[in-house]
């Protein structure tokens, strides 16, 4: 059994790319419709009922892809409207929160995890849940960084401005005694490089777009999904609106090749 239909990939705006790159590497025989809402972009802010409306349609825009899978590439999404999407639509819908925090509890060693995210993301504790919900002795530290995604949309993925802000927010949590940190947003992923820089070898990054990645891929084999072995897949992007110059940092910085991107406009 196999199913050539696409997997279909979504976020906020730009960042889950990492996810899509994660997918590409683990999968490259899989079709992925990336779709990301340039045009309402940035999801944080927002109220949980708002990104759980905007998320239903971004949903439904893919699943008109026939897409057989739905990868909610946004811990945002992912911490406020994954149980609704799960209900709503027949097919898989893996989220980037669960595998995140189950690298991690593979990964720490004194049961002490370390959340880094966007506001939204940290305010929801949905990495806390998620953790917890297998060891409810894990000690969970978690920091709001707003000031990192700014910085990696302008580019500056290996400055030092970038590793002061990145050392101002992660101290706390080095204080605090973690041996493991978790990207919590998935434009932390391009910084993974910096962030190590400034931990250290002792502390362990739990990137969860590559942890997504092999979410997908043990839920497609399970359900039989994936696509035939000879089959050699496209990588199809579309915004809601025109990307900015931030598309271009990613594509360099991921190396992902993909052509002219299309312009999906929203319903």
């Amino acid at each position: 059994m196999s199913n050539p239909n696409p997997i279909g990939v979504f976020d906020s705006g730009i960042g889950g790319l990492t996810v899509v790159k994660a997918l590409r590497d683990q999968l490259p025989n899989e079709t992925i419709a990336y779709l990301g809402d340039t045009a309402r972009v940035p999801y944080g802010p927002k109220s949980p009922e708002t990104v759980q409306r905007y998320a239903l349609e971004l949903a439904h825009m893919l699943m008109h892809k026939n897409a057989k899978a739905l990868v909610v590439a946004c811990n945002t999404v992912s911490s406020v409207a994954l149980p609704l999407l799960t209900r709503k639509f027949s097919v898989p819908v893996i989220g980037v929160i669960e595998p995140g925090a189950r690298a991690a509890l593979q990964a720490t060693r004194i049961q002490h995890v370390g959340v880094i995210g966007t506001r939204a993301t940290i305010r929801s504790g949905a990495y806390e849940r998620a953790l917890r919900a297998s060891n409810n002795n894990l000690r969970v530290s978690s920091r709001a960084c707003p000031l990192l995604v700014p910085l990696i949309e302008e580019g500056l993925l290996d400055d030092d401005v970038t590793d002061r802000v990145i050392l101002r927010y992660v101290e706390p949590l080095l204080a605090d005694g973690i041996d493991t940190l978790v990207l919590g947003c998935t434009h932390y992923p391009l910084l993974s490089a910096a962030i190590a820089r400034v931990l250290g070898p002792e502390i362990t990054l739990v990137d969860s777009a590559k942890n997504c990645a092999s979410a997908v891929q043990e839920t497609l084999d399970q359900q039989s999904l994936r696509s035939p072995s000879t089959k050699c897949g496209e990588l199809r992007v579309a915004f809601t609106d025109s990307a900015d110059n931030f598309l271009n940092v990613a594509r360099d910085a991921l190396q992902l090749n993909f052509g002219e991107t299309e312009l999906q406009p929203l319903p």
